[in-house]
């Protein structure tokens, strides 16, 4: 959520970097300083006849003390009007702030000037790639054949037990899923990540902290039978960042890095193609998460880092893969920035994306009240940032079609010591 402070100072160019959203946001960042101006108005009424009631009932005090109890009624009458007035104002208040968090929550983080103006994925921006794509036999299959074939992901039986987008992971194929999961974890542990187990369900002031809500409510698999409501996590992200909100932090516990393993759950728009069979969309996946809490000077610096640090993990996996900056309209709503890691896919001839990495400036941490205190030991926003490394199934079939052969599916070296066997 953009602060007000901002709004009022950086109107105009705010306006302006979010037209790379392609959003005409003029009138509701008009609206924003209306709503905000009238709540100052307000807060100024309210304090003011607080403070004439707190004056007349210490006058009323000193009336009665001097036995002139007549003076003190007419005064308490006063009084009773005043704190009447200031129930209203307070209401009133109340309400134009609930009024003006609402124009807020729809008012998406503003890009970094780096993000080039598009519409959509075709005008993302390649800045990286790495790996030769790898020459394949003539019979080489796309995976939701090979797995088949195999025996070591049954999309039928996950659609028996829960419906589509819902894989059951057998023999080698469980065991190399699980050997990705602790290979990603063993890497950003190493990295200077400490490790969290956290919830896969969360209450809905998780959601808006981290920018779900309102946002993307009908993507969220949403627990209603129990009070309050719960949400399935879409992201790791959600959780891990949520150990932060309402905290104030020291400069010298700056910077913060968190990684978690967690099952996600997304509620997928149904659509058709080889684009969403297979590994390729699913409702419930495996993901590995970074994530950081930064000094707002340090985070652009962070993000670097963080893309140096998926960088590896991919080199060492010796997949073929690029990264992507993302337009403002395939932005996601809480990011300033964000690159896009995609693997290549040979047997499907297509790219697919494995990891998002984003600052998200101070957006989540205004939602959240995630704050430090200074050098001058004055609280201030921090910058979250946060990444997948990686997604398991994108990789997972990354791997079976780029590593198949005639006699199957080759297990790559830096995965040996994990899995426990070569090939499947």
């Amino acid at each position: 959520m953009l602060q007000v402070a901002f709004i009022r100072e950086q109107k105009e160019d705010i306006i302006a970097r979010l037209s790379k959203r392609n959003i005409d946001a003029s009138k509701l960042i008009d609206d924003v300083i209306i709503f905000d101006e009238e709540r100052r108005q307000l807060q100024t009424q309210l304090d003011n006849t607080l403070a004439e009631s707190n004056s007349i009932s210490k006058e009323i005090g000193h009336l009665y003390k001097s036995g002139k109890a007549a003076e003190a009624n007419v005064l308490k009458e006063k009084g009773a009007k005043l704190k009447e007035d200031s129930k209203v104002l307070e209401d009133q208040l109340n309400s134009k702030a609930e009024a003006l968090n609402e124009l807020l929550y729809k008012i998406p983080n503003v890009p970094h000037p780096s993000v080039p103006a598009g519409n959509s994925d075709e005008d993302n921006e390649e800045v990286f790639r790495e790996g030769a794509i790898p020459q394949l036999h003539a019979n080489a299959k796309p995976h939701w054949e090979l797995v088949k074939d195999l025996d070591i992901i049954d999309f039928e039986l996950g659609n028996k037990i829960a419906g589509a987008g819902f894989p059951v992971y057998k023999g080698k194929g469980a065991r190399l899923q699980r050997a990705l999961i602790t290979y990603f974890l063993d890497k950003n542990t190493a990295a200077g990540y400490d490790e969290v187990q956290v919830p896969h369900l969360v209450n809905e002031a998780s959601g808006f902290g981290t920018g779900q809500l309102p946002d993307k409510d009908g993507q969220m698999y949403h627990a209603t039978n129990v009070s309050p409501s719960l949400y399935l996590i879409p992201t790791g992200e959600v959780p891990a960042t949520n150990i932060y909100r309402d905290d104030i932090l020291n400069l010298s516990q700056l910077p913060q890095k968190l990684t978690t393993y967690t099952p996600c759950f997304r509620v997928e728009a149904g659509s058709y193609g080889a684009h969403v069979r297979g590994l390729n969309r699913l409702h419930q996946f495996d993901k590995v998460e970074i994530l950081r809490v930064e000094h707002p000077d340090k985070s652009y610096q962070a993000l670097e880092e963080m893309v140096e640090h998926i960088k590896s993990i991919l080199n060492e996996l010796q997949l073929p893969y690029r990264i992507l900056r993302l337009c403002g309209g395939d932005l996601g709503f809480t990011s300033a920035l964000t690159y896009d890691f995609e693997v290549f896919s040979t047997a499907q001839d297509r790219w697919l994306e494995i990891s998002s990495v984003s600052n998200f400036e101070t957006f989540q941490a205004n939602r959240l009240k995630l704050r430090f205190r200074n050098e001058d030991g004055k609280t201030q926003l921090c910058h979250t940032l946060n990444g997948s490394s990686l997604a398991l199934p994108r990789v997972l079939a990354g791997i079976l079609e780029n590593y198949q052969t005639e006699n199957g599916i080759q297990i790559p070296e830096v995965l040996i010591p994990y899995t426990g066997f070569d090939s499947i």
